[in-house]
């Protein structure tokens, strides 16, 4: 069975990509859908618990043929030169089996931004720590939270997704909400 993990905002935390990774793997996924801002923190975040952005590039690059991510608002061209996968695209176009889905980091395309596209069934996007789960204009509109730095109360935490069920988890791998397509 096909199974991916979706995580958005590590902003450079070794501590939370640990606990990613560890869910990753406990998880048993095929692969990891990474929606940006890897390494940095931003200049409006606070330094997350354990930054240590090369920590966080040893943790990940060894998944490099599993992880498929965008580029966030606040990674950078230097960041591609010590990830070993593609961070420089805006956006990618998925399919899961049968299901579109538009991957982005979410400061451009976003609810109040949809991608021109009538063929995507979801939007997943980052950016706002906040996880989400609405529909609009037929598409649904869904964002894991942030790994390091969540807003509003929010868990640290991911998605996963498999067959035709997203669920959103903290990462002690607790389930917290679910959509069936």
């Amino acid at each position: 069975m096909n199974r991916w993990i979706i995580a958005s905002d590590i902003h450079g935390s070794a501590y939370y990509c640990s606990q990613l990774m560890q869910r990753f793997e406990e998880e048993n996924a095929d692969r990891l859908i990474l929606l940006g801002d890897i390494l940095y923190h931003g200049p409006r975040n606070d330094l997350p618990k354990g930054y240590a952005p090369k920590e966080v590039i040893a943790m990940i690059n060894p998944l490099k043929d599993k992880i498929c991510c965008v580029r966030g608002n606040c990674d950078a061209e230097v960041d591609q030169m010590v990830l070993d996968f593609p961070i420089t695209d805006e956006y990618h176009i998925l399919d899961f089996d049968g299901i579109k889905i538009y991957i982005t980091h979410g400061h451009h395309k976003n609810i109040d931004c949809l991608p021109d596209d009538d063929s995507i069934d979801v939007l997943l996007y980052g950016h706002t720590h906040i996880p989400m789960k609405k529909q609009k204009e037929g598409i649904w509109c869904l964002n894991p939270g942030s790994v390091s730095i969540p807003k509003e109360q929010s868990e640290h935490g991911y998605m996963t997704l498999s067959e035709d069920r997203f669920e959103w988890k903290s990462l002690d791998g607790k389930v917290y909400d679910s959509l069936v397509l």
